[in-house]
């Protein structure tokens, strides 16, 4: 991710002169943000916060008829570009991005693209993305499981940690129900074999997870 303005080289000239020859000055802007790796509370922190920054900074305005300057101005945004490529992680943590998600993608398109491998608490970031617009690389792999703890100490404490556990996949589950085109009753089916379900990029999309093989 990167937010610093990209040095003038020759070739920025040239392709500036292309898009004047074409009648247009705008330049497309580097839009991106993603996890690789682990999902993790730092790079889960990263993802929310170009998230946020990429919201502002997309913001503009239009004309709502452009060849009357003096008709209404309506606010856009651009849309943003999420990669994701991820074994999985915290459970929690994947929430704060999945949340921050849906708040933005009211207004601002989120643009989902999962490559390598999209698994655990990496498919529902995947599939929080704008419909139709998610993509999956060919060679990806996606998988999915139930969610996985582990704790120790007094009986209350276990019992207590076990509860949280499966509310918590009880959340991933409606979340994943909501983004994709599976059913909690069918997410339910696959978990209860108690294994790591894998699927190939057209399994995804089959799925409602993914949109758009690249």
């Amino acid at each position: 991710m990167n937010f610093a303005e990209p040095k003038e080289t020759t070739e920025d000239k040239e392709s500036v002169d292309i898009l004047s020859m074409l009648g247009t000055d705008n330049r497309q802007e580097l839009r991106l943000v993603g996890i690789y790796g682990e999902v993790s509370e730092e790079k889960c922190a990263e993802a929310v916060y170009g998230l946020y920054a990429l919201h502002q900074t997309g913001q503009g305005e239009v004309l709502t008829d452009p060849e009357d300057e003096n008709s209404e101005r309506v606010k856009v945004y651009e849309p943003i570009d999420f990669v994701i490529s991820t074994t999985g992680g915290l459970a929690v943590e994947m929430f704060s991005v999945y949340d921050v998600v849906r708040e933005l993608r009211s207004e601002t398109p989120v643009h989902t693209k999962g490559i390598g491998k999209v698994m655990s608490a990496g498919v529902l970031l995947l599939a929080s993305g704008e419909k139709g617009r998610r993509k999956i690389g060919r060679y990806c792999r996606v998988m999915i499981h139930g969610v996985v703890a582990g704790t120790h100490g007094h009986i209350a404490d276990v019992e207590n940690e076990f509860a949280e556990t499966k509310y918590t996949q009880k959340m991933y589950i409606k979340a994943l129900a909501e983004e994709t085109d599976m059913t909690e009753k069918y997410i339910k089916k696959l978990m209860d074999k108690k294994t790591n379900i894998y699927l190939d990029a057209e399994e995804a999309v089959n799925l409602g997870i993914a949109d758009i093989i690249i």
